[in-house]
């Protein structure tokens, strides 16, 4: 079976998450790369909601999951170190994740890299975490 890689904060987890680990599931085995409470803070320039145990309790619950992690690393590649462990063959992002300079790493590294269409489950409405916290007012 192949290997799926994907990775995020995973702070405010929703429908949107969950659909996304689900359609990232269809391509084989999915690991789960969460980002670090420190990594979080860096990248979003605000406390996490749920500290990483809590985010990696919470998505390895998650069935479409095969196995979750926190990040080693810091930054937008924070998963380079758990991405060559791993030796995925296809990494899975969104389009909020995809970027040319994480694309450039994984095509050098010839994984395949697949971009989400984000389409919600059945009748459910759009999920994203910026959303949720404009909603929120935070």
């Amino acid at each position: 079976m192949a290997k799926v890689f994907v990775s995020g904060c995973f702070d405010v987890l929703h429908s949107g998450h969950i659909r996304f680990f689900e359609e990232a599931a269809q391509y084989g085995d999915l690991y789960v790369s969460i980002g670090s409470d420190k990594t979080v803070e860096e990248l979003k320039k605000r406390p996490t909601l749920y500290n990483e145990k809590e985010r990696l309790y919470m998505v390895s619950s998650i069935r479409f999951v095969h196995q979750a992690f926190i990040a080693q690393g810091s930054g937008k590649l924070d998963f380079l170190d758990e991405l060559n462990k791993i030796k995925p063959d296809i990494f899975f992002v969104n389009s909020d994740g995809d970027s040319p300079e994480k694309r450039a790493v994984l095509e050098r590294q010839g994984i395949r890299y697949i971009v989400s269409n984000r389409i919600p489950k059945d009748l459910l409405p759009v999920r994203s975490t910026t959303a949720i916290r404009q909603i929120l007012g935070k």
